[in-house]
């Protein structure tokens, strides 16, 4: 009997270390928390430089990354999507995959390479992310979903482990999926209020956040909650916060060509355009892409001019220069000539 109670005693201690949030570097971050979404070919290094210089979050993410992938050969192709500076911290990686297995094996590389934190997509729409059984998919999985969690928890107990996702696929299915996360006891859960179906089309359902505060405090008290979506300014971050009961906010497309976004600031013309040049000539450097070692295309820098470049007259032609260039002495040359013109 006596050893029998040893033996309950032991499997209870350790379900309940392993449903325990470790929190990490979360703890120790001043509410509201506020966060750079992960956003592939955007949230690159370069990207997040810009903001560590002029306006910085409380937490870092980077793109999300192929669990398949940085176990693969071509791994080397994809660590620069991991690449960032000590200035970054706290800084998480995201992951995505669906596989346990993989996660097992990716998590201590995550720890290895300095990152705080580990997230898990678990919302992603994009196709090719779903056929690899990760992002959005998960969503009709949630044993399997459970899991993943599970894996890299194990993997490294002393890395908080993360989960970003949606209010559910095709409809609101908070009430379900929401518990089967929390139970796993996550240091962080990220909501984007919307399902995977309706992608940004309609505005985000911020509405379900009180629900989704009182699903936590009744489950997993120690998890922290930020909300995303249709958030356009820190003001407006703040005020979702205050009002939902939320510990944080992330945000997306808010941020774009807006690296003085979680500073307050609103730079003039002049400082804006400055800055697109900033953030071009640090791409560059960094992923030398007009040259043969080519890391990045110089392409996925121009999806930020227009981000950049708009609200001001001549702004269509400007871009229209821009959208030329080919490197980022060519952007330097037409930004300068615009200015120019303009004093």
């Amino acid at each position: 009997m006596n050893s029998a109670y040893h033996l309950w005693y032991a499997v209870f201690i350790y379900m309940k270390r392993d449903t325990e949030p470790n929190l990490g570097f979360w703890k120790k971050l001043k509410k509201p928390i506020m966060a750079i979404a992960p956003m592939a070919n955007v949230t690159d290094a370069a990207f997040r430089q810009m903001f560590a210089d002029l306006g910085r979050p409380d937490v870092f993410w980077t793109e999300f990354v192929s669990s398949e992938g940085l176990l693969s050969k071509g791994r080397e192709k994809l660590l620069p999507d991991l690449w960032y500076d000590k200035r970054e911290h706290p800084i998480v990686a995201q992951i995505f995959g669906g596989k346990p297995e993989l996660f097992a094996r990716i998590s201590p590389l995550i720890r290895e390479l300095g990152f705080d934190g580990l997230d898990i997509n678990m919302g992603c729409p994009d196709a090719g992310v779903e056929k690899s059984g990760g992002g959005a998919a998960l969503m009709k999985d949630p044993a399997l979903a459970k899991e993943i969690i599970r894996a890299a928890k194990r993997s490294v107990p002393d890395l908080p482990i993360s989960v970003k996702t949606r209010i559910g696929y095709r409809k609101n299915e908070i009430e379900t999926w929401v518990p089967a996360l929390l139970e796993e006891g996550i240091a962080a859960l990220t909501m984007h209020f919307r399902t995977r179906s309706e992608m940004s089309k309609v505005p985000a359902h911020w509405d379900l956040a009180p629900k989704l505060v009182e699903m936590r405090d009744r489950i997993a008290p120690k998890t922290l909650l930020l909300g995303n979506g249709d958030v356009a300014s820190l003001d407006e971050a703040k005020r979702r916060a205050k009002e939902t009961g939320l510990d944080g906010v992330m945000v997306g497309r808010g941020v774009f060509g807006n690296p003085w976004f979680f500073s307050g600031r609103v730079p003039d013309l002049r400082e804006k355009l400055e800055g697109l040049v900033r953030h071009t000539e640090l791409f560059e450097k960094l992923y030398k892409s007009n040259t043969e070692n080519r890391i990045k295309n110089f392409e996925v820098m121009k999806k930020h001019f227009k981000a950049y470049v708009s609200g001001f007259d001549d702004a269509k032609e400007l871009r229209v220069k821009l959208m030329e260039a080919e490197d980022a002495a060519g952007v330097r040359r037409v930004i300068e000539g615009f200015l120019e013109n303009l004093s």
